[in-house]
């Protein structure tokens, strides 16, 4: 039987908080630690976790509190269709937009699995038709961009993954199509961008799940306006991603829909249509599916009771201790890599939409630290600005 109990109620977790101090990073960090603190990925990456602030004793507590906390029995509930969302009463099932690791799930008779892979299909027979010309816009053109209109998840994420493959796609020879994303309701976002494409050759993606979102369907009237005054018609060069009852679903004024459910939150949305459509029109399909190979992998490691073989629980355990025992109030997000420019404001989204929370699946006061601000920026720039207060400020 699995127990949602809270943090401070468990005794690993108030072992946990005794441990606070332990490690100074400066009398410990050498290279035999960066090479015994590290942790298998999946595709071969590696987590290394040398620079944080734990040992061994620090490490087995957190392996008590994963244990105490039965996260890998949740984890499990979860692939399986268990209702996670108690707020709004839903599964948690973007894992099965990208593999099955459990078993079926079944919602009203649709098997969620078979429901996603179809979705996929359709849109890769969707973007194989656009890159032969055989779906052209108004004027009898190819399209050479894609735009993507949405907001929050809709818009963080494939955004993030775009910029993130865009020159491999290049160098590999696969890339189809250029992407440009409008997400700002301030018209300046989407002037500047409907500047820089030919209308005539751009097809546009409208995301809503519930097919009412404001600031999307502003955006919407500001680039349909721009294609009528083109002499272009709009529903010549829009599709849609939203659900199957909103008023987008079946609409003459699209090409066509792509679906999604309430079962699959925006922020964790890049790997259903939401990232699938602009990704597959971007790169071709064999590339997106690559991408969901690679993330359902991920999903797999984080199966792993014992969490120096589970990347992302480790990380996360860490980073319960460093917010609660260390009393670190923010956690920095530095890629080097200028590719993964984007992936601070995905990351700041996933986390902190996630844990931003006050009461518990119960309604009950959470006592603790949910927690970290995020924030980040392309690391090499970040040394020019903000990492003289985080090494030499008095926080």
């Amino acid at each position: 039987m699995i127990n949602w109990n809270n943090l401070d109620s468990l005794n690993s977790y108030k072992k946990m908080l005794s441990l606070a101090g332990q490690v100074k990073l400066a009398d410990v960090l050498d290279a035999a630690r960066v090479r015994a603190y590290e942790c298998p990925m999946a595709a071969g990456l590696v987590y290394n976790y040398a620079a944080k602030a734990v040992n061994e004793q620090i490490l087995t507590v957190l392996q008590e509190l994963s244990q105490e906390q039965q996260l890998v029995e949740k984890y499990r509930a979860l692939l399986e269709g268990a209702v996670i969302n108690t707020g709004e009463n839903r599964k948690v099932l973007h894992q099965l937009a990208r593999g099955q690791l459990g078993a079926d799930v079944i919602y009203e008779g649709k098997n969620m699995r078979s429901f996603y892979v179809e979705q996929q299909k359709n849109i890769a027979a969707f973007a194989k038709k656009v890159h032969a010309g055989e779906i052209k816009g108004s004027t009898g053109e190819s399209f050479s961009t894609v735009v993507q209109i949405g907001i929050g998840g809709s818009d963080l994420g494939p955004r993030a993954l775009y910029l993130a493959l865009e020159h491999w796609a290049v160098k590999a020879g696969v890339k189809k199509m250029d992407a440009r994303f409008i997400s700002n309701v301030d018209p300046d976002d989407g002037a500047a961008v409907l500047s820089s494409v030919d209308l005539a050759k751009t097809l546009f993606i409208l995301v809503s799940k519930s097919g009412t979102t404001q600031e999307t369907l502003a955006n919407e009237l500001f680039v349909k306006d721009a294609l009528k005054k083109a002499g272009l018609d709009p529903a010549k060069h829009m599709i849609a991603v939203t659900s199957e009852t909103s008023p987008l679903a079946n609409n003459p004024g699209y090409l066509t829909s792509f679906y999604m459910d309430d079962f699959i939150g925006g922020r964790y949305s890049s790997s259903s249509a939401v990232g699938g459509a602009v990704l597959s029109l971007a790169f071709g399909s064999d590339a997106f599916d690559s991408f969901l190979k690679g993330a359902s992998a991920a999903d797999k490691t984080a199966l792993e009771p014992d969490i120096r073989k589970n990347p992302a629980l480790l990380d996360a355990l860490i980073g319960v201790y460093e917010r609660n025992a260390l009393k670190m109030p923010s956690t920095a997000i530095l890629p080097y890599s200028q590719a993964l420019s984007r992936f601070p404001a995905h990351l700041q989204q996933t986390d902190m939409e996630s844990n931003g929370k006050q009461v518990n699946r119960r309604g009950e006061k959470v006592d603790y630290e949910t927690g970290p601000v995020l924030l980040g920026e392309p690391g090499t720039n970040g040394q020019h600005s903000f990492f003289q207060l985080l090494h030499q400020g008095t926080d």
